[in-house]
């Protein structure tokens, strides 16, 4: 395997989808740890006004491209970090064909860039392997129950391909590569429009609008704050020796949908009420990470507990919001009203 010695130096780093919310995340904490970092990103779901801070940035520049064509730099590597590719629901769906060859094609094309450059390669991939899950909580071993026709296996599908390539590539000598399972993630720089339970609900009661419910709301999700992910998605990409496995990366805390939608009720002066709609196809029922091997092999876990970051969450759209709009809103010290659930998968 030809990687280069990673050493407690500055870095240069290129995070595939670095304009996205997690990336841009991302590229704050390594641009403040100070390594050089290179953002690449198509612009089809990430944003510039994520990455304006850190425009005139000595250490900072920024490559739009598609990961699916071939991918050109011409100066050292040390790490690439893939977060390339759409992650909601109505972004993942809007162009099916795409989201499935950005994860196959275009992961391949960011390995070959590391196999170029000896550079380490982390994988962002996703709880959607698991699919609707009949193991509770989801470890890392549990090979998943993924509907692989239906309308998200674009997704679901397309970054379990993505893994198998990515430990091929390990398997083969040819790439230092490390896999991140991530869960539900929130924070300030979501999406307002990104059809997430945590956007939607916070989104819709700032609008005084209806809190929409997909099913009856006993479904669970496990949310864990942006700032932990990133700590964690470092944390993999650092550690020694290679796993060599997937790593489950998530806030083992589980909430039912409707507790949660009680929770941004209780933040957020609104007369909104809560609305049901049909359960989409394919949504699971039960989400929950078993983490016992990132505090094993990392040394992490989540420390934002979810009334914290849901306040912060809150705060930020109600910032972003009101920058367009007349209309002041503002968010109401956290009550907890949700209940977590305890032994339901998330």
């Amino acid at each position: 395997m030809r990687t280069k010695a990673i050493f407690d130096h500055q870095k240069t780093i290129l995070v595939a989808g670095g304009a996205g919310f997690v990336g841009s995340h991302l590229c704050d904490a390594l641009i403040g740890q100070g390594h050089s970092v290179i953002c690449l990103d198509s612009f089809i779901t990430g944003r510039t006004e994520n990455i304006l801070p850190l425009e005139n940035h000595p250490r900072f520049e920024t490559v739009e491209h598609d990961i699916c064509a071939p991918i050109h730099i011409d100066r050292p590597l040390d790490e690439i970090y893939n977060l390339a590719c759409p992650a909601s629901p109505p972004h993942y769906q809007a162009d099916p064909i795409h989201t499935m060859m950005t994860s196959v094609a275009g992961t391949g094309q960011l390995l070959r860039l590391a196999e170029r450059h000896g550079a380490r390669f982390l994988q962002a991939s996703t709880s959607e392997v698991y699919g609707d899950p009949e193991e509770h909580p989801q470890r890392e071993s549990y090979w998943g129950h993924v509907n692989c026709t239906g309308p998200r296996a674009c997704y679901d599908e397309g970054k379990r391909a993505a893994e198998a390539l990515c430990f091929d590539k390990l398997r083969a000598g040819h790439v230092d590569v490390r896999v991140a399972r991530i869960f539900n993630t929130y924070g300030p720089r979501m999406r307002a429009d990104d059809g997430r339970i945590v956007s939607n609900l916070i989104v819709q009661a700032l609008g005084g609008a209806p809190l929409t419910i997909y099913g009856d709301g006993t479904q669970t999700r496990s949310f864990c704050y942006v700032s932990d992910l990133v700590d964690g998605l470092i944390a993999l990409m650092n550690v020694l020796p290679n796993p060599q496995m997937p790593v489950n990366l998530g806030n083992p805390g589980e909430f039912t949908v409707a507790g949660l939608a009680e929770m941004v009720i209780a933040m957020v002066p609104t007369t909104s009420r809560i609305v049901h709609e049909p359960l989409p196809v394919d949504d699971p029922r039960r989400r929950r990470p078993d983490i016992a091997r990132a505090k094993a092999v990392l040394g992490w876990e989540p420390r934002v507990p979810l009334a914290e970051g849901l306040s912060r969450t809150v705060a930020w759209f109600a910032q972003s919001l009101e920058e367009n709009a007349p209309a002041k809103v503002a968010a109401r010290p956290p009550v907890p009203v949700g209940k977590a659930v305890e032994g339901v998968s998330g």
